[in-house]
Parts: structure tokens; sequence; C-alpha cells
């Protein structure tokens, strides 16, 4: 489990518990409804943020998006 406040989309400034209320708000199901929403943009700068996560840690949007769909976010 990662810490809610991890920042996870570093260019946009997102944590964990950012985008998972993102996620629960626009009932966003994959990566791409994620990148494509309007509301609260990530992942459009410097992408690090959709494959191995900004510190290289593998923390990354699918994560956040996995987590949230388990209930454990």
């Amino acid at each position: 489990m990662i810490d809610p406040d991890t920042e996870v989309c570093v260019c946009n400034s997102l944590t964990a518990k950012d985008i998972a209320e993102c996620i629960k708000k626009n009932n966003l199901t994959t990566l791409q409804e994620l990148l494509e929403n309007d509301e609260c943009p990530m992942g459009d700068k410097c992408e690090s943020c959709q494959d191995e996560g900004f510190h290289n840690d593998g923390i990354n949007l699918p994560l956040v998006l996995s987590l949230v769909k388990q209930g454990k976010l």
C-alpha cells in the first residue's frame, strides 16, 4: 500500500489521494480515460507517471487506478 500523500504526477502536483478522488468522482475505469479527462489533467507533461513513476519507483497512474478498483485507496 502506498501513502495517499505520495506525489504521483509531479508535473501537475497530484498526490495518489488527489488522483483517486478524481477517478472516483468521474467514474474513470481505464488509464486512457484517466489521461484524457479534462477535470484533473495528469500524465500530460513529462509522462513518467504513466510508466516507471517520477522517482523510478513504480508508483504510477496504473498503480493508483488499480488500488482504487480494489478499494484500497
